[in-house]
């Protein structure tokens, strides 16, 4: 079942992407190099706000195991992808003329700003929900948003084409509702990342298009169930907690308070402690 709330942050991708549906301008007028950081909806498009967005659905199963194409041209799934590490799922389509660019590019930024390693950390898998795009034309995005590092030639970035009957029950899982645009003949849809467990579970929502290295490393360590991590990352999460109604980790009040208080108690210890060790040496050195 189709839910039919749309987060705040969600709200806000799919006006900007109705705006541009609903416009007699061109949708690459909207965009000079930036993606601006307000838009305000046509009054008219409230029909395409109803079917366009981006639903949390955390803990929902993902079918990871429908075949795709990567840009390669080989048969593969998201397990496979996967390879028992947390997924990083990025909808998105790849002849898009506006919001795909800045979803691709955020997602390039931030893996190259994220200081865990992909192929042994997590894995990438950017979905193409447009069944009419090919491995051809995935290959030419990839060497366009990740060809100039790494990223490019690493096996853990794949960037996925499919049919219907693949693309659909993923998006569905995830919560991604978006809409052909026939007359403009482009996709009317909302922006945003999941990160998905290695058992195929949607974990985390990162809205938007800039993703904060910090949250998504946290929401990666927090999605890999202790397999990924330093200690201090855990240390982190104990302090940062994820909030769903933003997508982001904001400060645990609470567990800081408690963390402060801990540290006090400890440093007041060692205080005694140390002052209790220096009047015993000194009242041995007396005695002697």
């Amino acid at each position: 079942m189709v839910h039919r709330r749309l987060s705040r942050v969600g709200f806000g991708a799919a006006a900007l992407v109705a705006l541009a549906v609903a416009s007699p301008v061109g949708a690459q007028s909207f965009f000079t190099g930036k993606a601006p950081e307000v838009m305000i909806a046509d009054p008219r498009t409230n029909e395409t706000l109803k079917e366009v967005g981006f639903d949390q659905r955390l803990d929902a199963a993902v079918p990871i195991d429908l075949p795709f194409k990567d840009e390669a041209g080989n048969s593969v799934t998201l397990r496979q992808v996967a390879a028992g590490k947390p997924l990083i799922l990025v909808p998105a389509y790849y002849r898009c003329p506006m919001l795909c660019t800045f979803i691709l590019a955020g997602t390039a930024n931030a893996l190259r700003a994220v200081t865990l390693t992909p192929g042994e950390d997590f894995a990438v898998a950017i979905v193409s929900f447009d069944p009419a795009e090919t491995p051809e034309i995935a290959a030419e995005a990839k060497k366009r948003f990740f060809g100039a590092t790494p990223l490019g030639s690493s096996p853990a970035v794949r960037l996925l084409t499919g049919t219907n009957e693949s693309i659909q029950p993923v998006m569905e899982a995830i919560g991604f509702r978006y809409l052909w645009d026939a007359p403009r003949e482009q996709w009317a849809h909302a922006a945003g990342i999941v990160l998905v467990t290695p058992e195929g579970r949607a974990a985390r929502y990162f809205y938007g298009v800039e993703y904060p290295p910090r949250d998504l490393r946290l929401g990666l360590v927090e999605t890999g169930r202790g397999s990924i991590g330093s200690p201090v990352d855990h240390l982190l999460l104990y302090c940062f907690k994820y909030d769903p109604a933003t997508g982001k980790y904001t400060a645990a009040v609470l567990n800081l308070l408690r963390l402060a208080a801990a540290g006090t108690i400890v440093v007041i210890g060692l205080y005694f402690l140390l002052h209790w060790r220096r009047g015993k040496l000194q009242t041995n050195l007396g005695k002697a």
